[in-house]
């Protein structure tokens, strides 16, 4: 499959500040991957650079099969970028930004009722975005990263400070995107996110990667434990270890119809991130 990104031995600071420490991944086209770090890991960094805003100090990134250095306006219209730091225009309605930036885009009004109905804002497309709440705002700088049919695109923190109900569209949303064909890079602290919608994930800490794969790859990678939590009718909670040796004594709570649940022990991003690292997401 044809890599959408290709980032190798990417390194860059500002001034003193080592902000990307030797970057190495790739994102096959058509998959959610997700960047996943602390805030100031250096995530909008690497999204600037991918995207041309920025230009690293060493080595070479690649995007859609071109050297992100030296990306054209061509390029950049198959780029969709949602970042906070792109802010809409407070005193227009929904309606207008978007046709700001299909203008700039060059693509047809006639797309705008569309989109505005996919995110779920054309009830309030006459609405001036100072009025919106933060969910419709996140809702609106998506539609805006979807105007021109990207074939990637870059959020960042999308669904941050959001409430379960708005964040769960959103990822339906992306969702679908994906299986339009869409490549999506990802930028989040939110574990459960992470783990729902991408496809590969690279952890990142003080500007390097410390671990890449699938979600569910990282997590059995750390499942130091590998136990059985058995919770029984009566509440009482059993451990086990995750071999053969407990088949027994599964098959008589089995037997006597005793079990209320198994879970396994896995860890969660969140819990290998702090054992890579030691420190947490948020």
């Amino acid at each position: 499959m044809k890599n959408a990104v290709t980032a190798r031995d990417i390194s860059h600071s500002f001034g003193t500040n080592r902000v990307l420490n030797h970057i190495t991944f790739e994102i096959p086209s058509g998959e959610i991957f997700g960047l996943l770090g602390p805030s100031g890991a250096g995530k909008t960094t690497l999204i600037k650079l991918l995207t041309g805003q920025l230009k690293q100090d060493s080595g070479y990134a690649e995007l859609l099969g071109k050297d992100t250095k030296e990306l054209s306006a061509s390029d950049h219209g198959q780029i969709g970028i949602m970042m906070d730091s792109l802010g809409l225009y407070d005193r227009l309605s929904v309606y207008n930004n978007l046709a700001f930036y299909a203008d700039i885009y060059r693509v047809s009004h006639n797309k705008i009722a569309d989109i505005l109905k996919s995110i779920g804002l054309y009830e309030a497309r006459n609405t001036a975005v100072s009025k919106l709440s933060k969910g419709m705002k996140n809702r609106l700088s998506l539609a805006r990263a979807l105007m021109n049919d990207a074939k990637i695109l870059f959020l960042d923190e999308p669904t941050s400070g959001l409430d379960p109900v708005t964040t769960r569209e959103i990822h339906a949303i992306l969702r679908e995107q994906k299986e339009k064909g869409k490549t999506i890079f990802l930028t989040t602290h939110n574990m459960f996110e992470a783990e729902s919608l991408c496809d590969h994930i690279a952890l990142l800490s003080e500007g390097s990667i410390v671990e890449y794969g699938t979600p569910a790859d990282i997590c059995r990678k750390y499942n130091h434990l590998n136990m059985l939590q058995v919770t029984l009718k009566g509440g009482e909670i059993i451990s086990l270890e995750n071999s053969s040796a407990s088949a027994l004594q599964m098959k008589e709570y089995l037997e006597r119809n005793a079990v209320e649940a198994i879970h396994s022990t896995e860890p969660t991003l969140e819990t290998v991130f702090i054992e890579l690292t030691g420190k947490g997401l948020d």
